[in-house]
């Protein structure tokens, strides 16, 4: 599991600086993340009833199941005085009904694969009083879909280098998990390679889901993503 990434004393250093020069601290800037509970084990998967949509040109893949696992960091990795936490993902899963995904082309089908080939699939969450996000990042060729039937086409996702992409975190309640929300779309890059039926000009895919975040070490808890920023001596 990827160590949290943390921008350490030269951060620091440099935040003081600018806090001398400064009316307003540097430790306001920029909020601190604290993500809990540490070590806490947790697994993303669709929230009941949703679907994760994949759009190239006009194709559109719809999958019923898809989801992926994670780890908060242990302490004190889980805190970032002055950013996101950042750790490693499971690369996410594609499938409907344990199969192959439907497509909006007759009598064709998806089959999506993901991998850590070149690289982690990480979450950096981020707090914010105004509203917290989660950044997933996918490494290069990190999903690669191969759609069969009347058309036979691949669909490399972030094909020349790590892609990110960013939604809400939406906090739990008692009776819901967390939720990180890209329901209103998020753009990622692509390769399309295949025959004429293909879209093989289209250089960039709306991807869309939201999933909810449920611990599996203490299924009495939640991940929650808090305040980090460590005040200032007095």
């Amino acid at each position: 599991m990827q160590r949290l990434r943390r921008k350490g004393v030269i951060a620091a250093a440099v935040g003081l600086g600018l806090g001398a020069m400064s009316a307003t601290p540097a430790w306001a800037l920029a909020p601190g993340t604290t993500v809990s509970p540490a070590g806490h084990a947790y697994t993303a998967s669709l929230v009941s009833g949703t679907t994760a949509k994949f759009v190239v040109g006009s194709t559109t893949v719809t999958c019923n199941q898809s989801g992926n696992t994670g780890q908060v960091p242990e302490e004190p990795g889980n805190t970032s005085a002055d950013g996101p936490v950042t750790s490693a993902l499971t690369p996410a899963t594609f499938t409907n009904n344990g199969g192959n995904c439907p497509t909006n082309v007759l009598f064709t089908t998806a089959r999506t694969v993901s991998n850590n080939t070149n690289g982690d699939w990480t979450i950096a969450l981020q707090y914010d009083p105004a509203g917290s996000t989660g950044t997933m990042t996918i490494p290069a060729g990190g999903v690669v879909t191969t759609i069969s039937g009347l058309a036979s086409c691949t669909v490399t996702v972030a094909p020349d280098g790590p892609a990110s992409v960013s939604g809400p975190w939406v906090d739990g309640t008692d009776t819901a998990p967390p939720v990180l929300d890209f329901s209103a779309g998020v753009s990622l890059p692509i390769h399309v390679t295949g025959g004429l039926t293909c879209p093989t000009g289209a250089t960039t895919a709306t991807f869309s889901a939201r999933y909810a975040v449920t611990d599996t070490t203490d299924a009495a808890q939640q991940i929650t993503v808090t305040d980090g920023t460590v005040a200032p001596p007095e």
